[in-house]
């Protein structure tokens, strides 16, 4: 590529992901595109194989930014570093499943150049998820009919807009979770030239984790923080509680019919209870401390 200029920069953000960088950075420089484009690794500090694993590949390294792990800040020093128009975000785990995966999720930004938009790739389980993590990513991705009806949602595991659009409102770099949701939601709802968020259910990549109830607290705690932080929703166990209620009734038809996931349908009541509560305890912090003016 030395000479010419690349019209896209695929920025990829890595932690300890010797599993999964390979496959990934195998998909995406298998991508059929009519267009150049580089590839950005921010690897952030990782003790594995990883940053050796993607030098074998035709990457360009990023140093990470000094200090604590901010992922805005990272974020950010990708953003000003690409030398593309147009820039991707895809994780280090977030395999691409096939060569049409790049130009399924620039398509909608190239057809429309002049306007606000972040598009957003459709994350399809890996092969050992469990059941009920199968279900959860049917109800986020698929199809988009389900997320459609929610207040919001957006992912920038795997995803893409213009470079000029982060460069004049760049990432929140105090927020620690959901800086994503942070950008869309905040850039969506300005009054000049709201961001508009776009699914891109063809741009397909293999994306999922299953969770130790350890695992799930901490995210969801750390989510509901953020919602707090972004939306402004005042903390409510009550209600809360309801939604693990009615998650779980839908976990328990989604299991009737897979007889062999039926073990996790024991589970799902607390994995719900732990997500919620998690999610409740996030809000109450965040609540505690804007009021403490810290």
């Amino acid at each position: 590529m030395p000479g010419d200029q690349p019209f896209a920069s695929i920025l990829i953000r890595a932690h300890n992901d010797e599993t999964w960088i390979e496959r990934t950075l195998q998909g995406v420089f298998a991508q059929r595109t009519d267009f150049l484009f580089e590839v950005l690794v921010c690897d952030d500090s990782s003790t594995d194989r990883t940053r050796e694993i993607a030098a074998r590949f035709p990457v360009r390294f990023i140093k990470r930014p000094d200090g604590a792990y901010k992922p805005g800040r990272t974020l950010n020093t990708l953003v000003n570093a690409a030398q593309g128009e147009l820039v991707v975000f895809n994780n280090a785990d977030a395999v691409p499943l096939n060569g049409d995966w790049l130009s399924s999720l620039v398509k909608p930004l190239r057809d429309t150049p002049d306007r606000p938009v972040f598009t957003f790739a459709n994350q399809l389980p890996r092969t050992d998820a469990r059941a009920l993590v199968r279900k959860d990513h049917a109800r986020a991705f698929g199809d988009g009919k389900v997320q459609a009806t929610w207040r919001f949602f957006f992912s920038l595991a795997s995803s893409a807009t213009w470079k000029r659009f982060l460069i004049d409102s760049p990432f929140d770099e105090e927020i620690q979770y959901s800086e994503d949701i942070e950008w869309t939601w905040r850039n969506s709802h300005r009054e000049i030239d709201p961001v508009t968020v776009v699914y891109c259910p063809d741009a397909q990549v293999e994306h999922s984790h299953n969770y130790t109830f350890g695992e799930l607290a901490r995210r969801f705690r750390g989510e509901g923080k953020a919602d707090a932080q972004i939306f402004g929703d005042a903390p409510c166990l009550l209600h809360e509680i309801i939604g693990a209620g009615r998650e779980t009734l839908r976990d328990w038809l989604y299991l009737q019919p897979h007889p062999g996931s039926w073990s996790e349908a024991l589970s799902a009541p607390l994995r719900r209870l732990v997500q919620r509560i998690s999610h409740w305890r996030g809000m109450r912090d965040a609540v505690q401390k804007s009021r403490s003016g810290q």
